[in-house]
């Protein structure tokens, strides 16, 4: 897929402006920023839910305004991925990583100190937008300073290892802040972090910029888009607590899939659209964002479904369930690490594969042990870290796919692409497994018990081991290593000076990482 004879992705096609002209990127501040960033993103999802309890008690909030605590950063987050990667490839990716960054560190700061159930809702919603700008471009400044290869590769799987380890390590940090300290820490612990990445990136990284006119955004496409996606999530979440044919449900899915709709229609028409339509006509991006959306639907059950198992049935502290999860982010990262190497040998479209069977027997085996009974060595060690390299080597593969072959500077609306396909993916993937594990554990008088909650979350995971596998079937979608490059939007031609930088900074990443 890769060719060292043209510009690779993230150089300039013209000479860059003013002093930067001639300077290397620094690699290693590009790798840091990167897996920083989405570290923070991920671990946010995961590190609030286990202080609930404590934020409920503390703020003395109602059920419904408790959920809302959680949904309002899902829903910003799902609604502005787009929006954040397309900003990225217009105003350049330092400046609005730096935008996202510090909406992410102030709303986080607003949330810790929080004296009410609006203040906290409010502050989640605008973490939730910090986050969705910061997300996509975490990904494309990796896609557009490391050209297609080796380097990138391996750089990918760093970013995917640390962000997947940042949703394991959310069980155990909130437990510890909120046992340790106080609920408001799981929040304010972003903020030192945030301020320390901030100056990192302010001062360490440098990034070309293309003389280019100044394009403006697509304002009805953003809006439609956003409402589209985050109708979607508020549908798909409201399955909760209520049934998937009921207005409460069907009304936000109908309008979100009119908005999106309408949304294809408008970028369809317009001379500068969010998000080019042609880049679906590119096989790797089409194929790779459908493989990840229908494996995320499988893939989000581990941490989920394993953290109700391991308080709800086993009857373990929130501590004492992050500490039971290491190991599973000890084979996310290890996996994630041999991907790169196994991938030169075997292929990308291969190791997608054998990631999604590896992932998918353990989901089957975890589901076949799961009962009221288990222990950690005999119910929760062996399934769960055969889950997690599969997902390790899973997702560094298929986040490779889904960026091939798209220009530099569409890098942020690709990475904004595939985190939306995982997000929704997840979010929905999690919405009917819940209904899976709610159906073969039915409540009777007070409540479900544990035998009844073990069975259900069994049920789960066989499900998610059905999704994966099913993944693993359109992996055929995927291009083969042997397919011809996919062939580009015509672009200007690289000057002289342009691509002397192109090569300088592609020896530059390659020794870097």
């Amino acid at each position: 897929m890769s060719s060292r004879t043209s510009p690779p992705p993230g150089t300039s096609a013209h000479a860059p402006e003013g002093p930067a002209s001639g300077r290397a990127v620094r690699t290693w501040a590009v790798v840091l920023a990167s897996s920083i960033g989405q570290f923070l993103v991920v671990l946010d999802v995961s590190v609030v839910n286990v202080a609930l309890p404590g934020i409920r008690d503390g703020l003395s909030l109602s059920s419904t305004a408790l959920q809302w605590v959680v949904n309002a950063y899902a829903l910003t987050f799902a609604g502005f991925l787009l929006l954040g990667g397309r900003a990225a490839d217009l105003f350049g990716r330092k400046p609005v990583y730096l935008v996202g960054l510090g909406l992410f560190t102030a709303a986080s700061l607003a949330g810790g100190l929080a004296q009410d159930a609006e203040m906290l809702i409010a502050a989640r919603a605008v973490q939730g937008i910090g986050a969705a700008v910061l997300a996509p471009v975490t990904l494309s400044l990796l896609t557009s300073t490391f050209p297609e290869g080796p380097a990138r590769t391996r750089a990918i799987a760093t970013w995917a290892a640390v962000g997947t380890a940042g949703g394991a390590a959310g069980g155990l940090v909130g437990g510890l802040l909120t046992d340790l300290l106080s609920w408001r820490w799981v929040l304010l612990i972003n903020v030192p972090v945030g301020v320390l990445v901030f100056a990192v990136v302010l001062l360490g990284l440098r990034e070309r910029h293309e003389r280019t006119a100044r394009r403006g955004l697509d304002l009805p496409g953003a809006a439609l888009v956003t409402a589209g996606v985050a109708a979607l999530a508020y549908g798909i979440g409201r399955t909760e607590s209520h049934g998937w044919g009921t207005a409460e449900v069907l009304v936000p899915l109908v309008g979100g899939l009119l908005a999106l709709g309408a949304f294809v229609v408008v970028e369809a028409r317009t001379a500068e659209p969010l998000v080019p339509l042609r880049l679906f006509r590119l096989r790797a991006v089409a194929a790779g964002n459908v493989v990840t959306f229908v494996a995320m639907t499988g893939a989000f059950a581990m941490w989920y479904f394993l953290s109700l198992y391991m308080q709800n049935v086993l009857g373990w502290s929130a501590v004492r369930a992050g500490v039971s999860f290491l190991p599973h982010t000890a084979g996310v990262i290890v996996g994630s690490k041999v991907a790169p190497r196994l991938m030169t040998r075997f292929g990308t479209r291969t190791m997608v594969a054998v990631g999604g069977v590896v992932a998918t027997a353990g989901f089957g085996w975890q589901g076949l042990v799961l009962t009221a009974g288990g222990t950690f060595l005999g119910t929760v060690l062996g399934p769960g870290v055969l889950m997690a390299a599969g997902i390790g080597l899973l997702m560094t593969p298929l986040t490779d796919a889904a960026t091939t072959g798209a220009a530099a500077r569409e890098a942020g609306v690709v990475a904004g692409l595939v985190n939306t396909s995982r997000q929704i993916g997840g979010a929905l993937g999690l919405s009917v497994l819940g209904a899976v594990a709610a159906t073969a554990a039915p409540a009777h008088g007070a409540g479900p018990t544990p035998v009844r909650l073990a069975d259900g979350y069994a049920a789960a995971f066989l499900a998610a081991a059905a999704f994966t596998a099913v993944s693993v079937l359109l992996v055929g979608l995927l291009p083969r290593a042997e397919d011809p490059p996919p062939r580009r939007p015509a672009e200007a031609p690289a000057d002289t000076a342009g691509a002397a930088e192109a090569a300088g900074t592609a020896g530059a990443a390659e020794a870097a990482v």
